[in-house]
């Protein structure tokens, strides 16, 4: 049932999660990608490259998150961090997420079915 409402709910969110995700500790995109797959893959679908690498360059440049990139002799891994401003855009995002849902679950579950 994936249709294109559904589709807009997952693209709204995934800023935030990718935000809140980077504020537990450094990590990396694989690593992202590999917990996002794991944790909410059953609900949000399997994120792909192609998804989370443009949203994590935009909070990059937007400066809400920082990186660096650690080579050896074999690969090369680009680090993400967390910064202040982007701790508290996660924190206002959070904040907004706890209404909207409260909202949302008030207006939904008032008893009335498609009233007025």
């Amino acid at each position: 049932m994936d249709n294109k409402y559904i589709g807009q709910f997952k693209k709204g969110s995934l800023e935030m999660v990718l935000l809140h995700i980077i504020s537990s500790g450094e990590t990396y995109g694989y690593e992202i990608l590999t917990k996002l797959n794991k944790r909410s893959g059953h609900v949000l679908g399997l994120a792909r490259e192609g998804t989370i690498y443009p949203i994590l360059y935009r909070l990059e440049k937007s400066g809400f998150i920082v990186s660096r990139v650690a080579s050896s002799l074999s690969s090369s891994k680009k680090y993400y961090s967390i910064t202040h401003s982007g701790q508290e855009l996660l924190n206002q995002l959070l904040s907004f997420w706890e209404e909207y849902k409260k909202c949302i679950d008030d207006l939904i579950s008032d008893g009335s079915k498609g009233g007025t």
